[in-house]
């Protein structure tokens, strides 16, 4: 059986925010078009459907890692702030996205809340799962996954 570790992370994301996007339970929020990604990044992201892309990452994040909060998938996402001529320092991602998408996928049924963290139901493990079979069955050459 094909699992997330036997496909690529990135075909096995951009699968997933596909099957999100057309998803009722998740949906980009209106301010989605006018906020950075945390405060070491300088612009908003430039692809258009950014919210879903990152919501099926932190799907996949809490398969692989869970059961896992906000604050540790905030270091996750965090990177270097250019800080002109003094020395880059590292800053933790933006809460808020990554809280809201969590709260959405918990609505859509994918992950579920527990005392030590958030962790994936068996409904979001089958999902990624199959997701990840399609992928594995679409690209050639993945036997080394």
């Amino acid at each position: 059986m094909t699992t997330v570790y036997d496909v690529p992370a990135d075909l096995l994301i951009n699968r997933v925010a596909e099957e999100l996007k057309n998803d009722s339970k998740v949906k980009s929020p209106e301010w989605v078009n006018f906020v950075k990604t945390g405060v070491h990044k300088e612009r908003r992201p430039e692809n258009p459907d950014w919210w879903y892309v990152r919501a099926a990452a932190l799907l996949r994040r809490v398969y692989i890692d869970g059961p896992v909060g906000v604050n540790s998938l905030r270091t996750h996402y965090g990177g270097k702030k250019d800080r002109g001529s003094r020395p880059e320092k590292f800053r933790r991602g933006s809460g808020a996205i990554i809280r809201r998408a969590l709260q959405q996928l918990e609505e859509s049924g994918l992950i579920k809340r527990e005392e030590n963290g958030r962790v994936i139901t068996p409904e979001g493990r089958s999902f990624l799962d199959k997701a990840a079979a399609e992928v594995k069955k679409e690209v050639e050459g993945l036997e080394r996954y």
